[in-house]
């Protein structure tokens, strides 16, 4: 069994895994980032958006800008708002920032997956192609590996509560600039969207499978009602899905010397399910935040301090709204546009106490 030992160890190379170990590595420590993947950001399992903010990060994925949004509510109704972002190529994303990394120094390693800790001695169990095992010594560990995270899972924490997901690449009939959110009790715990790429669109849901066992029948009818207005093409180019944490931040965010980010730490936000930017953000800190408490300036705790006071007010709102309509869901209430409105981003009420 072979070993190693590095400042860092980075277990996923998703946005914040990829961040982390770039910051890190800029700040000359040394890391190893690990993906259990064959190829970074495959098979992509978002819808591909990011805010403005992330502009910089985008440039070598962008596709497309998008203007708005438009909300569509049970009754027809439709709101439209300046919802002004960047379509992504999720893929090319996470490898650009995964070059970025690789480029500051950081040691980069797919088809490796972590299969234990030994949290003691700070030293993760590792297995590469081909089953061989190997013992990474850290100094500090940092989780990016999404919502089911197997960091947590070694360290014996309670898993996240969490949403599924299902989306199709589907062709676009026409040139589209807004997104595009369905919000009904056809889709409990979620709703649907279409985002559009250039000449193709993701067209997805997200619910909570407990109130909704069945993704597919209700992608299917949105797709086939947005085939016949002719605004998507019946083909279906491609499948994706996955889990979205909704539960708000982890508790706890840093455990001794680990710190989760991302997906695996909480962040993405329990409404929209928007995740790629805080997932860039925390990875960043947590990258800083190792380097701070290794140069013997700081503590871990700060990455958790700073995670509160950038997310937690936004977060707890988005967790009390999702509770507030889990109650509703599959209720006459969940007819009514007043309650979708209480319930997403797009509308005042939702800010409203």
């Amino acid at each position: 069994m072979n070993a190693s030992a590095f400042d860092v160890l980075v277990v996923g190379l998703g946005p914040g895994g990829a961040s982390a170990a770039a910051s890190a590595a800029h700040a000359g420590l040394s890391v190893l980032a690990i993906d259990k993947r064959r190829t970074i950001g495959e098979p992509v399992q978002c819808a591909e958006f990011v805010p403005l903010t992330m502009g910089r990060y985008a440039k070598p994925a962008l596709v497309q800008r998008i203007a708005g949004m438009r909300s569509v509510l049970p009754s027809g109704t439709c709101e439209h708002s300046d919802f002004p972002g960047l379509m992504v190529d999720r893929a090319a994303f996470d490898q650009a920032l995964a070059t970025e990394a690789s480029r500051a120094g950081a040691m980069l390693r797919i088809q490796t997956a972590l299969k234990g800790l030994e949290h003691d001695q700070r030293v993760a169990i590792l297995q590469g192609p081909e089953g061989r095992i190997e013992r990474a010594h850290y100094k500090v560990l940092i989780a990016a590996d999404g919502p089911h995270s197997m960091v947590a899972r070694a360290l014996g924490l309670s898993p996240l509560k969490t949403v599924e997901t299902r989306q199709y690449q589907v062709p676009l009939r026409r040139p589209y600039e807004d997104t595009d959110i369905w919000l009904s009790d056809e889709f409990p715990g979620g709703y649907g969207w279409l985002f559009p790429r250039g000449p193709v669109a993701n067209l997805g849901l997200g619910a909570d499978r407990r109130l909704a066992p069945d993704l597919k029948a209700p992608l299917e009818r949105l797709h086939a009602a947005l085939a016949r207005d002719e605004i998507v093409g019946a083909e279906v180019l491609g499948r994706t899905g996955g889990s979205i944490p909704v539960g708000g931040l982890r508790v706890p965010l840093v455990c001794d010397h680990i710190l989760f980010v991302g997906d695996a730490a909480g962040l993405t936000h329990p409404i929209t399910g928007a995740g790629i930017a805080s997932a860039v953000v925390s990875g960043e800190r947590a990258g800083l935040a190792a380097a701070g408490f290794l140069a013997g300036g700081a503590t871990l705790d700060e990455y958790a301090e700073d995670m509160q006071d950038e997310f937690a007010e936004s977060l707890a709102r988005a967790v009390a709204r999702r509770e507030w309509l889990m109650e509703r869901w599959h209720t006459p209430a969940a007819r009514l546009d007043e309650t979708h409105k209480r319930g997403w981003i797009a509308f005042r009420e939702y800010f409203v106490r």
